[in-house]
């Protein structure tokens, strides 16, 4: 499992994100504000193994654009949870 460094970052106006994963599996990619409120929820299904990519056009659930500062990418799978931060800049 890996979570990658999104690119490019700082971003403006869509970032990268990319994961690898061994076996097929259900995958929840979260994008979240400093203060843990869920912004964007990018990915919530079965995914087969491989590496995937995601691009994030900095919008928020409901197709609005994010105010511009630091993100954070939270990808689960199973047991595992790894986090990477994210600049915005406008």
């Amino acid at each position: 499992y890996n979570l990658h460094q999104n690119y490019p970052n700082p971003f403006n106006p869509v970032t990268q994100i990319k994961y690898a994963i061994p076996k097929d599996e259900f995958v929840k990619c979260t994008i979240y504000d400093l203060m843990g409120e869920e912004v964007r929820s990018l990915v919530r299904q079965n995914k087969d193994a491989g590496i995937h990519s995601i691009q994030w056009n900095a919008t928020n659930n409901k197709g609005k654009i994010v105010s511009a500062g630091e993100y954070l990418v939270k990808i689960k799978i199973g047991d595992f949870t790894q986090t990477k931060k994210m600049i915005f800049i406008k």
